[in-house]
């Protein structure tokens, strides 16, 4: 069986299975529609810690540890951990993992990470290289804040298109062999620029990424949005939600209501101030572990496409002008009895 369909995706020939997997978020993510499923909420967005951006580090760390916990497997089990962030040199995930004494790959993907993570563990298994790997990613609206804009001191005014960044952290721990969810495809995405600068209007800078892996997605492995259950992006927020449906429908394609975005998910708009939805490494992370993974183990879904969408910008480039390249990689989940 041929593994590569095309030039983006890979048919793994043998699909590596979800182990275990957490999800952890702070108060505001306890105030939104999927409260229930995360694994723990934090009432203090330090996390007991100091500064955000250790709360960060400290939160990457609980929701690691959580999903060794609930899978019963030992940290000492995994051969290779996927983990990344938002902040400069990834220093959250780095510093979650420096006492592990894990082969360690750092990534940033911005908000694609999780599945950016995820595809990397998938080909190492299949290729026969590990036995367990653990995707983690996570976010902190604090210190995204004041990284990428201001101080929360400062009382910077958002705008409506702006994202909301979510304070959250998911892990996945995949294995060779087995039955229950599996990882089947890979479709790594390339970089799209669409000349988009607007630093508050994500969705429309990523928008454009997404079309490109979902229709390769799409052409290579000759399935249509029909053949999955549910399709969830992330995290283009609801503005994005619509480009990308415009887009998609442009190219021939109609996503219907099998189409989620973890942005627009997380957080309810009417109740909460989050603009146009959620954003951040954490945001499809958790959603993952809160929604997405429960809802296939019960039965929900049994074939879903995942599709995380990041912004591949710094606050320098922002500053000096740059439009915001974007990139989208997308991993099929199927579930098997």
């Amino acid at each position: 069986m041929a593994k590569r369909l095309g030039r983006q995706t890979v048919r793994l020939e043998r699909p590596p299975v979800v182990l275990s997997y957490a999800a952890v978020g702070g108060k505001k993510e306890g105030e939104g529609p999927l409260k229930r499923g995360f694994d723990f909420l934090s009432e203090d967005s330090y996390f007991g810690e100091a500064s955000w951006e250790k709360a960060e580090s400290r939160m990457l760390k609980q929701c690691f540890q959580l999903a060794c916990e609930k899978g019963g497997l030992p940290s000492a089990s995994l051969d290779y951990v996927f983990a990344g962030d938002l902040l400069n040199q990834c220093v959250s995930s780095a510093f979650a993992m420096k006492d592990s004494a894990l082969p360690y790959f750092g990534l940033y993907g911005a908000c694609s990470t999780m599945a950016e993570g995820l595809s990397l563990a998938a080909l190492l298994l299949d290729g026969g290289a590990a036995g367990r790997c653990c995707a983690l990613t996570g976010s902190h609206f604090c210190s995204a804040e004041r990284q990428y804009r201001f101080p929360l001191e400062y009382g910077g005014q958002r705008t409506p298109t702006s994202q909301w960044t979510v304070t959250g952290a998911g892990a996945v721990i995949l294995g060779r062999g087995g039955t229950g969810i599996r990882l089947t495809h890979v479709t790594t995405g390339r970089i799209v620029d669409a000349g988009v600068a607007d630093a508050t209007h994500m969705g429309g800078a990523m928008a454009p990424a997404a079309l490109d892996t979902l229709t390769a997605h799409f052409r290579e492995t000759g399935r249509r949005p029909e053949d999955y259950d549910a399709i969830f992006t992330g995290d283009l927020g609801v503005l994005g939600h619509d480009i990308l449906e415009d887009l998609l429908h442009n190219q021939g394609f109609e996503l219907g209501v099998r189409y989620m975005d973890c942005g627009v998910l997380i957080y309810d708009r009417s109740a909460q101030d989050v603009g146009a939805g959620g954003s951040g490494c954490g945001c499809c992370a958790s959603v993952l572990g809160a929604q997405i993974l429960p809802g296939m183990e019960k039965g929900l879904w049994n074939r879903v496409l995942f599709a995380a969408t990041g912004a591949l910008m710094s606050p320098t480039s922002s500053q000096q002008g740059e439009s915001i390249p974007g990139i989208c990689h997308a991993v099929a989940l199927e579930r098997t009895e």
